[in-house]
């Protein structure tokens, strides 16, 4: 059975002008293990510090980072183990489906080196 994790994530910024708020990081991963899942699953999700160890172990194990703040902030509503809504279904299987595109290519690079 094949699993996949996707981290996605967001940089927080501050305002503008006078009114500067400080946005704390962000940082939701989500696993699809079909056919046991069917739909992917928030499996860690943080802020700050732990967005940014989210973030770090991600990128140590060559798990693939995506940046979409829109997306994170519907997804880290979620509680760990929840399937991800209908809503944002569409947006996730394009980025999984990138994901697996970009392993199929490496598996290929890598058997003919």
């Amino acid at each position: 059975m094949k699993k996949t994790d996707e981290r996605l994530r967001h940089q927080g910024g501050s305002g503008r002008g006078k009114e500067k708020k400080a946005v704390k990081r962000q940082a939701v991963a989500l696993t699809y293990q079909p056919p046991k899942h069917n739909a992917p699953q928030v499996t860690a999700k943080g802020q700050g510090f732990i967005a940014d160890r989210i973030i770090e172990l991600a990128r140590k194990n060559n798990i693939p980072v995506h940046d979409n703040p829109d997306l994170v902030q519907v997804l880290s509503q979620l509680e760990l183990g929840d399937q991800i809504p209908d809503s944002v279904y569409q947006v996730v299987a394009e980025i999984f489906a990138f994901i697996y595109h970009l392993n199929k290519c490496y598996r290929e690079e890598k058997q003919t080196t």
